[in-house]
């Protein structure tokens, strides 16, 4: 069976780093010694696991898609929020399908690219399949039971690690749900910890963890504060988001063997796998 070759962007960045070390380790997929990265970046080289990989700056890219040109990889995003529009804009100017686990940037600019492209992709804010399933879950619930909790209160709060620069994706996506359940909350309202001392000490986010963690709860109380809905989901670690990402790159690899173009997928596809 041929390998899918994959490109990771955003090295040396700790998401990216894991997801290259988790394609470098599984036969289906050839890490290509490549990544995107950013113009702050002064290293010139990432070391996976032993393998080498250039990194490659905003002003050299074009370039590097020449070197690799024979072979059009799937390209994987975990770069910054900063630089969503302008990498996807490249993917889909040079046909490369890609995986954006990058959250921020205008997501219908983004998904626009996608539609007006010989390019397609699987765009998605999480990446970890158990807790995309849960969001499809509360997504039935909005549709099915619209109103459910008017009149409750919601009270969001999402710890991430020090250098994730936006709110969480989920917890947008899972207050939109919300939202259509009938409670009166914005996004601007979600309480977001970056500290680690506040992580270490009130939330008891573990010492290992507070480099990479998702940690998130979401409160329900009605008007009379007689019922109170829970739900937490906590994630240490990034191995979660890795494997995820895996199964969207075999995933979209599929659609790319069947002829697909300009079409933009969910991790919700990815699960049902079509």
């Amino acid at each position: 069976m041929e390998t899918i070759p994959v490109m990771v962007n955003g090295l040396p960045g700790n998401m990216a780093l894991t997801v290259a070390r988790h394609v470098l380790a599984d036969d289906r997929f050839e890490l290509l010694p490549f990544s995107l990265t950013g113009p702050e970046i002064a290293e010139e080289q990432c070391d996976v696991d032993g393998f080498s990989v250039a990194l490659v700056s905003p002003a050299r890219r074009s370039q590097a898609l020449a070197d690799f040109a024979p072979r059009s990889p799937i390209c994987v995003d975990f770069t910054h929020p900063s630089a969503v529009n302008e990498n996807a804009s490249f993917y889909c100017g040079n046909g490369l399908c890609f995986v954006m686990g990058t959250t921020g940037g205008d997501r219908k600019v983004l998904s626009d690219a996608v539609a007006g492209s010989s390019a397609c992709a699987v765009i998605a804010p999480n990446m970890a399949k158990q807790i995309v399933g849960i969001q499809a879950m509360l997504q039935y619930a909005a549709d099915s039971f619209p109103g459910l909790f008017t009149g409750y209160r919601l009270q969001v709060r999402e710890s991430h690690q020090k250098g994730k620069a936006d709110t969480s994706g989920t917890a947008k996506a899972v207050v939109g749900c919300f939202s259509r359940l009938g409670v009166d909350y914005s996004v601007d309202q979600i309480e977001k910890e970056r500290d680690p001392e506040v992580q270490r000490r009130d939330w008891k986010i573990p010492e290992a963890y507070l480099s990479g963690h998702g940690w998130h709860t979401y409160t329900l109380t009605s008007a009379d504060e007689t019922v109170t809905v829970s739900l937490t989901h906590n994630i240490n670690g990034r191995e979660i988001y890795a494997r995820g990402t895996l199964d969207a790159i075999a995933f979209l690899s599929g659609k790319i063997r069947s002829g697909e173009k300009g079409k933009v997928y969910s991790m919700v596809d990815v699960l049902k796998g079509g």
